[in-house]
Order: C-alpha cells, then sequence, then structure tokens
C-alpha cells in the first residue's frame, strides 16, 4: 500500500464527509492505494456515525473509537499502530490541511530521501493571540531540539518513512514534538514544505491556550528524557554529589570552629549557633535524597508500559 492517512478527530461531524471526498479525489487523481484512518477520540457528537457511513460507501475507509476523550497524541499512537502504508501522513479533520499536499509529500518521502516531513504554515489565518505565542514556541522547541530548519513542530500535516512511525511513540501530549522524537530515534533526514492553511469551515477550535503553557512542560521532559531517561543516576547521582559534598564542607567548617573556640578558652559556643550547621544539615539531607533518587530512577528507567492502553469501544 503507497499511502495511510491518519486523521484524528473530536467532534467534526461536519467536516468528515467533505475531508473523505477530498482525500478519495486526490488519491484516485494520482493513481496511490491507500487507507484512511479516522482515529475519533471520544467525539459526543454524530462523527462515529459519519464514519461508520463513509465505510461502508468507501472500502479504504477504516475507523477506531475511544470510549472518552484522551487527546490527540493517544489517537494519533493508535492511528500509527494501524497505518499499513509505505508512507504515512497525518492531517487535522477540521478542513485546515490540504490534502492535495499528499503528492509532493509522498515525493519528498519516497524519491527525496527524508524520514519524516513536516509541513509549514507560513501563512496562517489564526488571531495574533495564537500566532504570536507560537512563534515563541517554535523558537524554543528549534533551540531545544536541535531541529533548526523546522518552522512550525506542531502543524498537524506531516508525512512519515513507515519504518519511523514504527519507532517512536507518541504519548501524553508529546505530537507537538514527533520530529524530536523521530531524530532522538535515529531519524535526522527531517525536511519542511510550505503548506497552505485553510480558514477553518465548520465548529471551533478544540485546543485553548493552556497549550502553549502545557507544550512547554513537555518539552522539559522530553529534553529531559531524552538526556537522562536511561541514566538518571548521571543527573540525580551528580546533583546528590555536589549537595552532599557542600555538605561536608560546611560540616568540616562547624567542627573546625567548634575546635578553635575551644582552644581560644570559648567553651559554651554551641554548633547550633553557627549557620554553616544548618547549611550542613540541610545539603546533606538533600545530597542523600537526590542520590537515591537517582538509584530508584535507575531500577524504573521506564514510564509504565501501560501507558498507551486505552479502552477502544468499535473498530471497523
Amino acid at each position: 500500500m503507497d499511502i495511510s492517512v491518519i486523521v484524528p478527530l473530536y467532534n467534526e461531524e461536519e467536516s468528515l464527509p467533505e475531508l473523505e471526498q477530498w482525500i478519495r479525489r486526490v488519491m484516485d487523481e494520482n493513481g496511490f492505494s491507500y487507507e484512511i484512518i479516522f482515529v475519533n477520540d471520544g467525539s459526543t457528537d454524530g462523527s462515529w456515525d459519519v464514519i461508520t457511513r463513509l465505510s461502508k460507501e468507501n472500502p479504504a475507509v477504516k475507523g477506531v473509537s475511544f470510549r472518552r476523550n484522551y487527546g490527540k497524541s493517544p489517537a494519533l499512537n493508535t492511528g500509527f499502530r494501524r497505518a499499513k502504508g509505505d508512507v504515512v501522513i497525518t492531517m487535522d479533520a477540521d478542513l485546515q490541511d490540504s490534502p492535495d499536499e499528499i503528492p509532493e509529500l509522498y515525493r519528498m518521502i519516497k524519491e527525496d530521501g527524508y524520514d519524516l516531513v513536516s509541513g509549514w504554515k507560513k501563512k496562517r489565518y489564526d488571531p495574533l493571540s495564537k500566532t504570536i505565542p507560537t512563534k515563541l514556541f517554535n523558537a524554543t522547541a528549534r533551540k531545544v531540539s536541535g531541529i533548526k530548519n523546522l518552522h512550525d513542530f506542531n502543524c498537524g500535516l506531516k508525512a512519515y518513512r513507515h519504518k519511523v512511525i514504527e519507532r517512536i511513540e507518541v504519548y501524553g501530549d508529546m505530537h507537538r514534538y514527533i520530529p524530536f522524537l523521530a531524530k532522538n530515534a535515529g531519524f535526522t533526514r527531517i525536511g519542511e514544505k510550505v503548506v497552505q492553511h485553510q480558514a477553518r469551515k465548520y465548529g471551533t477550535t478544540k485546543f485553548g491556550l493552556d497549550r502553549f503553557v502545557n507544550g512547554y512542560l513537555d518539552l522539559a521532559t522530553l529534553w529531559f528524557t531524552n538526556k537522562f531517561g536511561v541514566k538518571p543516576m548521571h543527573f540525580f547521582g551528580l546533583l546528590g554529589s555536589i549537595m552532599f559534598f557542600l555538605g561536608l564542607l560546611a560540616v568540616i567548617g562547624v567542627g573546625a570552629t567548634k575546635l578553635y573556640n575551644m582552644y581560644a578558652g570559648n567553651h559554651y559556643t554551641l554548633v547550633t549557633s553557627s549557620p554553616y550547621f544548618y547549611i550542613a544539615l540541610t545539603t546533606m539531607i538533600l545530597g542523600t535524597q537526590l542520590f537515591l533518587t537517582g538509584f530508584v530512577g535507575e531500577l524504573v528507567v521506564r514510564n509504565s508500559p501501560r501507558r498507551n492502553e486505552y479502552e477502544i469501544e468499535e473498530e471497523i
């Protein structure tokens, strides 16, 4: 199979028929063998009924329906595990991503040799309250990830070589950092294509401003787990050792001061009267705790293997 198109969605019943027809037209015009995998992320409208009807009209349409809303990352990960195409395309269901971009994205993967191609919505139809935080977010992501050539990490329209989706796991809200995840998995041929951004035709956006705060927290998590995920002792052990060493120096200072006062005849000076006593006590306790945290982290190493198991109510 040439292409798998994965479409995560939440309450998009109005746009689904038009999107399916658009994708089908592009695939037929270019002679691609394909499948469309709609992942219904716990929609409360008639989205699943629409998907069911579309699957009867078009054998290429497949669907997965979550029992409740989990988020975009779990939806994408579920679609990845079911995709069979040599090239995998992801796009949003709100018609803001154009299926007409698919042939060129496919060519860039198959002919230009890219592992992943991310769309760049250079001209956006969003308010300044969304575009300005997006620019700041992408600048930070470029700096932390080291992927200097990407302008829009969070663009939903992306193309992947199939072996890429086999090697990455998208969980939580990590869909924003799929290029970073791919790079960490060893796929360094990451490209970008300027894509058309359509104005929203139906409904309203499902994302609020909190996604920018969560995005920075997720970026910090991804950086830390990438750098120290399999070697937590390198971080906690080093930090704990430094704290313990500072505490030890403070203890030596307290002891030397006490001995000096004794020889000077001041036998009533208490060690608790020195601020170094409290510094020593605090830093040595913190150092010990951090070291033990690193040791426990080495034992755990990874999060629960069940973090990407979701309740699926129905599947076509």
